[in-house]
């Protein structure tokens, strides 16, 4: 029993001898289910995470000007693929983590008929030149033949938390965000996939990660059961 035990010891303190710090920009919309997986993370492999967030736009000029990121949690799958196609990430890492839902957030109930009474001052989105739901949602206004109504009420996040902050301090009455926050509190009606482009949110790790042992665990930590079950209990849906 107690060579059981020194064997045990000896493991758990060669894991945490070895333990390294990553550091990961991470798309807003996925910051509290990230949360979620590094602590899970951190107590099986002894590793160290620091995270940023923000939209996925914005880290992508921020990694290109040379961010000490060391692994990207996009919202999309544009970004990393541009980054691994430019050299600044390594291809064969590339794959989905998450599929992400748009949905209409409300404080009040029934979003859904706000929305299509036009009984709101100010409707909230994520800026679409950086955040990809944000550009989801433009894309559902123009299916739905409302952009050209709805433009002149429009208040830009910088990312998709700002968007929720907007609606959550009354700023704006609606918004457009993430499944994933909405579950959270308040009411929300979810979009059509078919009304926009699949939110196939991609990881990918950077050159400055690439002989970090930490940040390829990482990487497959999100491939394992327990990194899954965080993620679709969030609202997020995987590919095949």
């Amino acid at each position: 029993m107690k060579k059981l035990f020194f064997i045990a010891l000896l493991s758990l303190i060669n894991t945490y001898v070895n333990a390294e710090e990553i550091y990961i920009a991470v798309a807003s919309n996925f910051t509290a289910t990230s949360k979620a997986i590094i602590e899970e993370f951190e107590k099986t492999t002894g590793h160290k995470v620091k995270l940023s967030f923000g939209s996925t736009g914005k880290f992508y000029a921020q990694i290109i000007n040379g961010a000490p990121f060391q692994i990207f949690l996009a919202a999309d799958d544009k970004h990393p693929q541009k980054l691994a196609q430019n050299g600044y990430g390594v291809p064969e890492t590339l794959f989905t983590y998450a599929t992400g839902k748009l949905v209409l957030w409300s404080l009040k109930e029934n979003p859904e008929q706000q929305f299509k009474k036009l009984t709101f001052r100010k409707l909230a989105i994520a800026n679409p030149e950086t955040a990809p739901y944000g550009t989801a949602a433009v894309e559902a206004l123009k299916a739905m033949k409302l952009w050209e109504q709805v433009e002149s009420k429009i208040v830009k996040g910088d990312n998709i938390s700002q968007t929720q902050q907007f609606v959550s301090t009354g700023n704006a009455e609606i918004g457009f965000i993430a499944l994933a926050q909405a579950m959270q509190e308040g009411y929300f009606w979810e979009i059509p996939q078919e009304l926009y482009s699949p939110l196939h949110q991609q990881a990918i790790l950077l050159k400055k990660g690439a002989q970090n042992t930490a940040a390829k665990a990482f990487l497959d930590f999100l491939k394992t059961p327990t990194a899954i079950a965080l993620i679709t209990k969030a609202g997020y849906s995987l590919e095949p």
